[in-house]
């Protein structure tokens, strides 16, 4: 560390405002903390991965050892192999859903990258009649859809609201 450091580690005479809202260094790990992922989503997208890249796996062999006309070289081999390693990536994307709250707000990753909220931008935590999966609706007509939280999943689905919305229940009871 240089001399300019301060010793809890940031730049001295540096000041951090109060109005900078950061994400905890790990959400949902504090007391009363949920984590959720969808069950039949993520059973779903690992067997379909794995059934997709077997299958490829399978055909490249084959299709080198059968006599269909066509000269199927090694190169031709890889390529397919690579192909169904594609595919099955995709399609893993799909067990990736996930929802990390706690206390101060909450993590939602849903295939691609996380989204962390303090409640106080959550109004709302929904379910709406007949949609697939939950949502949280923000200010300005917005909504972030939680793909964690599916209605296939029933029982699991119904419990996983339940627990976020105490959360944002008492998030909001305490910011009153």
């Amino acid at each position: 560390m240089s001399g300019t450091d301060g010793a809890d580690g940031g730049v001295a005479g540096a000041s951090v405002s109060s109005d900078v809202r950061e994400q905890p260094a790990c959400p949902g790990q504090g007391p009363g903390a949920v984590t959720i992922r969808p069950r039949l989503a993520r059973w779903l997208g690992w067997v379909s991965a794995v059934a997709v890249l077997v299958i490829f796996v399978v055909v490249a062999i084959v299709l080198r050892n059968t006599a269909t006309g066509v000269y199927f070289r090694f190169a031709d081999q890889v390529a397919m192999v690579l192909l169904g390693v594609f595919i099955a990536a995709g399609l893993a994307l799909f067990a990736r859903p996930r929802v990390r709250a706690d206390e101060h707000g909450i993590e939602v990753r849903n295939v691609a990258l996380p989204r962390y909220l303090p409640w106080s931008e959550v109004e709302r935590v929904a379910f709406p009649d007949g949609a697939s999966w939950a949502r949280l609706d923000l200010p300005d007509f917005e909504y972030l859809p939680v793909l964690a939280i599916q209605a296939v999943d029933r029982q699991h689905a119904v419990d996983a609201i339940r627990r976020v919305r105490v959360l944002h229940a008492a998030a909001h009871r305490a910011g009153d």
